[in-house]
């Protein structure tokens, strides 16, 4: 999780200490509710994660990389990579991974703009800032001419922003904040007014995922 326009701090707050204590998290929407797959992050990269890591040929940057589970096994196999985060916490853990993790927004400046061959959006963060028309051509910005952008998209084809809320099991809650879901077409569509151009599309298990490449 990075930290984004309109996203509440008490949001950022609630992570950050489940991060650091283990504790769970439930997200709520007009949709329902359901748990942050907290241990998930926390854990080690599975076999769904593989088909992302097998694609991040070159120097990759992980756009709210959390506590580093995809970053690490890169600096692990030897990919130049960097992790951006504004959690403390996450970047805590993704260095202690042995990844080289940055404590900044992604829409600051970050080094090796224009430069980097892979930017991976995982485990739902092309909901960030609720705003994704915004976040792609942010993502454009940040990949090189012909770089691939490796996306994790809803399996539903759903283009929208949802008005989100954390909670914590002692009962806080944060306030409302924007979070966008799009399925592929969607993404595929937006990428292509941040001059991204849909690549190749895939699935594993209950995961769905669209590479776009920048154009040149």
């Amino acid at each position: 999780m990075t930290a984004v326009p309109g996203v509440v701090s008490a949001a950022l707050e609630l992570y950050d200490a489940a991060l650091s204590d283990g504790s769970p998290l439930r997200i709520h929407s007009a949709r329902g509710q359901g748990a942050l797959a907290l241990d998930h992050w926390r854990g080690e990269a599975d076999a769904d994660d593989e088909t992302l890591l097998a694609r991040c040929v070159g120097p990759t940057v992980d756009l709210g990389s959390g506590p580093g589970r995809l970053v690490g096994e890169l600096t692990r196999r030897g990919v130049p990579s960097l992790g951006v985060d504004v959690s403390p916490a996450a970047v805590r853990l993704g260095r202690a991974r042995g990844g080289m993790v940055l404590r900044r927004s992604l829409f600051a400046r970050l080094p090796g703009e224009g430069r980097w061959a892979r930017v991976l959006l995982a485990d739902g963060n092309i909901g960030i800032g609720g705003d994704l028309d915004l976040l792609l051509g942010r993502v454009a910005q940040v990949l090189a001419p012909e770089g691939h952008a490796l996306l994790e998209v809803s399996g539903e084809d759903v283009d929208e922003v949802r008005e989100l809320v954390i909670s914590a099991p002692d009962g806080r809650r944060s306030d409302a904040f924007p979070w966008a879901f799009a399925g592929a077409r969607a993404a595929a569509v937006r990428g292509r007014r941040a001059g991204l151009l849909p690549d190749e599309a895939w699935v594993s298990g209950a995961r769905h995922f669209l590479a776009l490449r920048r154009s040149p």
